[in-house]
């Protein structure tokens, strides 16, 4: 699980017979595909120009859902593969995913009948894979089970069972899932070349090897652009003269403290005055508010939250909350870009809100295999998909895909969620007995926040973290929880880094600042 042996890995590669798949894309997507290449017994490697899942993969909001307005839009055969898909994820990987009830507060008296209906509709889609059915509530009800919600006008209720999870975490055990089945899977890796035969076909990749410096040379017969919001950049390496398949859409959430909802159980706002559904959900302890949706131009690994977007969701969030969440109550605000996958013909004229989540899949003439849009929900049949289309352009020998039923690393059942270190599912008893071995691992990073040194060891020792960032963004999460904090745990995880990474002062302190400069940007002024 150390990226130096990964690295070695791809070396060695040179003097052996080629990769079957060559994947260009660390996030949900390209974690996914690998999962699926590599256990159906294929020769798989997955490059990562940062970290897994730095971009939009660790900014959503936290839902494994259908998506209930897609299904208000009419887009069903989309809800009922999402459904299905949530199911399946809610089967392989339970210790991350969760059965979570929301809660639509009414306030006009057409609103219970309606949404009642229409929820059933969603229960019914979802069929065997269903999580549990949607309700009327009463007033009474409503406030027992969201006791922050706004009184006043309010006339009850409808509640329904959707997925809930920890999205970088997700991709962290993806990665480990791959490497189980043979795959190699480095970050910081970034492919800056395909290369081409004479006939114009694509043989391989040259990678940037960002840690060390060096670039290797690797040749594959399936190259899979799988790079989310980055989608567009591999596919001018292949063809210059490509168009844009990807429009880039923003999405902002705030967290506040768990205090603004009061409860266990998350509320959805059905209609925002920008047409959008608005959620509020109980996430580690805290709440997480939002989304936006911003058309953007910029594709960035750090976007930034504009003010307008921030006041939107305070304002939106204040309407249905009694508790009105404030500029100073926000512990974090983070953006993320959608690769939205918008049809050609519409691609201008076409407002993101209103793009499908659908995702594209399709192979050019050199051979290239790319897959872009979708959300985590249906990252695994996209997967599936990929790797279909890919034995069938590239004649490769059929191997049936087995995902469907794969349980995921750390799977594991009923967790004690009142544990921090649920989320490392079957894993939690090694990162305990490294508390038990070594009594300074069991101290806390920081007296507001749970996490423990262990958890620091472990990320480098088991999850391939190489920086501070990695860490405390994506293995720990304390960036999304509080972003202040994080930046108060800096030196001293920067300080463990270094001695498992055996890297000096200077590159403890560089770490440090790097990240400073990063968290900076994920609380307000």
């Amino acid at each position: 699980m150390k990226r130096a042996y990964q690295i070695n890995q791809l070396k060695k590669s040179n003097s052996g017979t080629p990769w079957d798949f060559i994947i260009i894309g660390g996030g949900a997507t390209g974690l996914g595909i690998a999962v699926d290449a590599a256990s159906r017994g294929y020769k798989t490697v997955l490059l990562e120009q940062a970290d897994f899942a730095k971009a939009t993969s660790s900014r959503s909001t936290k839902l494994v859902h259908g998506g209930v307005r897609y299904l208000q839009k009419g887009d069903v055969a989309l809800v009922r593969e999402a459904l299905r898909e949530r199911g399946y994820l809610n089967r392989n990987a339970p210790h991350l995913v969760k059965n979570q009830r929301f809660i639509i507060g009414n306030y006009k008296w057409w609103e219970k009948p309606f949404y009642t209906i229409g929820l059933t509709l969603y229960d019914i889609l979802a069929g065997r894979m269903g999580l549990g059915h949607s309700l009327p509530m009463s007033k009474k009800e409503v406030i027992r089970h969201i006791p922050k919600i706004e009184q006043n006008k309010l006339k009850g209720g409808v509640s329904y069972q959707d997925g809930q999870f920890d999205d970088s975490r997700l991709a962290i055990n993806l990665m480990q899932t791959a490497i189980s089945y043979g795959a190699t899977v480095v970050n910081y890796a970034k492919v800056s070349k395909l290369t081409k035969n004479d006939q114009g076909k694509i043989t391989g990749v040259i990678v940037d090897n960002l840690i060390e410096g060096d670039s290797i040379e690797l040749t594959g017969n399936c190259i899979v652009n799988a790079t989310g919001i980055f989608v567009d950049d591999i596919i001018k390496m292949d063809n210059p003269e490509g168009k844009p398949m990807v429009r880039p859409s923003q999405g902002v959430h705030v967290v506040v403290d768990k205090s603004f909802l009061g409860g266990d159980d998350a509320i959805m706002i059905p209609k925002t005055s920008d047409g959008r559904v608005m959620f509020g959900v109980p996430w580690h302890n805290r709440v997480i508010l939002g989304t936006t949706d911003t058309p953007v131009k910029d594709f960035v690994l750090e976007p930034k939250a504009r003010e307008e977007e921030v006041d939107f969701i305070l304002e939106t969030a204040g309407r249905y909350l009694s508790k009105k969440p404030q500029r100073k109550d926000v512990l974090c605000v983070f953006a993320g870009l959608r690769p939205l996958a918008a049809p050609q013909k519409h691609a201008e004229e076409a407002k993101t809100k209103e793009i499908s989540r659908s995702h594209k899949l399709l192979a050019s003439d050199s051979g290239l295999i790319t897959i872009t849009g979708g959300k985590w929900t249906t990252y695994r049949i996209m997967a599936e998909e990929t790797i279909d289309l890919a034995i069938k352009t590239k004649k490769l020998p059929f191997k049936p895909c087995i995902t469907r039923n794969l349980k995921i690393h750390g799977y594991q059942k009923n967790p004690d969620r009142n544990n921090h270190l649920y989320i490392y599912g079957s894993d939690q008893t090694e990162i305990t007995s490294l508390q038990k071995k070594n009594e300074n691992y069991a101290k806390k990073l920081h007296k507001n926040l749970d996490f423990t040194l262990a958890e620091v060891v472990w990320a480098v020792q088991k999850e391939m973290a190489c920086t501070v960032d990695d860490v405390l963004a994506r293995r720990v999460r304390a960036l999304y929880m509080d972003a202040k904090a994080s930046i108060e745990m800096a030196p001293i995880v920067a300080s463990i880094m270094a001695k498992e990474l055996q890297k000096d002062n200077n590159w403890e302190n560089e770490q440090v600042k790097e990240y400073t400069q990063i968290a900076n940007e994920y609380f307000l002024s």
